[in-house]
């Protein structure tokens, strides 16, 4: 009975509780309600000037920027006996109104007819748009692409020159890296007058090195100043890891200007010489050379008219070892060849040319001439 007492004394005690529990609980989870409620925004103001310069400049060219795909026939198997298509990416700029759009060589290399097809993603174009290779050079790595079907209202990017470049300026690049397209980095000049690589034995003079992201896809990008204009188009990275390090470099808009004109109208650019063929860049500084030996004089060329001398296989004897150009050293063939470009041909070059320990200066015209194979110029 005792017993009996006390169970209905704690029976009535957790009905109270329970009562309290669910008379509150709707109160309780209106505050759990309330906590989760979106904050309120704090306004923001007015976009710095800065900020707002870049905005302007982006929806400006953004749609004067490509994005390219590439699809090429390859041969797999021990014996070549499977055919398949290989994807490529990267990107590019509107060039003129009538759908020339430039990239870089390597970013369409291996794109023949009949052998690859190449497309072209535009803002306004609301598919790819097929796009014939027009023309092409190794040599500066660019390219030039022709739309098939030129949409309405296609927006060339307007061109700046890259002579009067100042290191620390603000630049900006627009590109589809990792194939994401409309991407836009930021950065300044970190250095101007690099060297940059291109086929074997070559490299393009006054490059622009910038710290502004370039990943791959970017290649065939432009970068551009803080007018908008075009400076360079964005070409490689040198990285470990193969992505951004922060130091991109861009092919000098002044070299673009003057190559893609004659990629549009005949299919290639023209490339300098003096009418020599030098001996391989590895022998000469295995053997702690500085300079460009010279293997043979073509008849009739510049080098032949002024009486450079090349090697003799048959006594040893160096001859003439050319190790400047208009007072830049030219340690290297592909530094030779840059400063070449950079006379241009048409122009004369002052060339330092040391024989038997003696240097001298030789006046020699830079001529237009289809590249050889191997190291000529």
């Amino acid at each position: 009975m005792k017993m009996n007492k006390l169970a209905a004394i704690a029976l009535v005690a957790a009905v109270a509780v329970m009562a309290t529990i669910l008379t509150f609980a709707p109160t309780l989870w209106a505050q759990r309600e309330r906590a989760v409620e979106p904050r309120q925004v704090s306004p923001r103001g007015a976009l710095l000037e800065q900020e707002k310069s870049l905005v302007s400049l982006f929806e400006n060219a953004a749609p004067s920027v490509a994005y390219l795909t590439t699809e090429t026939r390859v041969r797999r198997g021990f014996f070549g006996e499977q055919v398949g298509i290989a994807q490529g990416a990267g990107s590019g700029f509107v060039w003129d109104s009538r759908g020339h759009v430039v990239t870089n060589f390597h970013v369409v290399a291996g794109v023949a007819p009949g052998q690859g097809k190449v497309f072209v993603k535009l803002d306004n174009s609301k598919d790819p748009i097929p796009a014939e290779v027009v023309g092409s050079s190794p040599e500066y790595d660019l390219a030039v692409v022709r739309l098939v079907s030129v949409p309405a209202g296609i927006k060339p990017l307007p061109i700046g020159q890259s002579r009067d470049l100042k290191v620390g300026q603000s630049v900006i690049a627009i590109g589809n890296p990792f194939g994401l397209s409309r991407t836009l980095t930021a950065g300044i000049i970190s250095a101007l007058d690099r060297y940059l690589p291109t086929e074997e034995y070559v490299e393009i003079a006054g490059g622009i090195q910038t710290d502004a992201a370039i990943n791959p896809g970017n290649s065939g990008g432009p970068l551009l100043d803080s007018a908008g204009r075009l400076i360079g188009v964005n070409q490689q990275i040198r990285s470990a890891s193969g992505s951004s390090a922060g130091v991109g470099f861009a092919i000098p808009v002044d070299t673009v200007n003057r190559v893609v004109p004659q990629l549009i109208a005949r299919g290639y650019a023209s490339y300098p010489s003096i009418g020599i063929q030098a001996v391989d860049p590895y022998l000469v500084s295995r053997n702690g050379i500085k300079g460009v030996v010279i293997s043979a004089t073509l008849r009739g060329g510049p080098a032949a008219e002024a009486g450079l001398k090349p090697f003799s296989r048959r006594t040893g004897e160096l001859g003439d070892v050319i190790i400047a150009v208009n007072g830049r050293q030219t340690d290297t063939f592909s530094t030779f060849v840059a400063e070449l470009d950079r006379v241009g041909v048409g122009n004369v070059a002052e060339l330092t040319i040391v024989r038997d320990d003696k240097e001298r200066k030789e006046r020699i015209k830079v001529i237009d001439a289809n590249r050889r194979s191997g190291p000529s110029v």
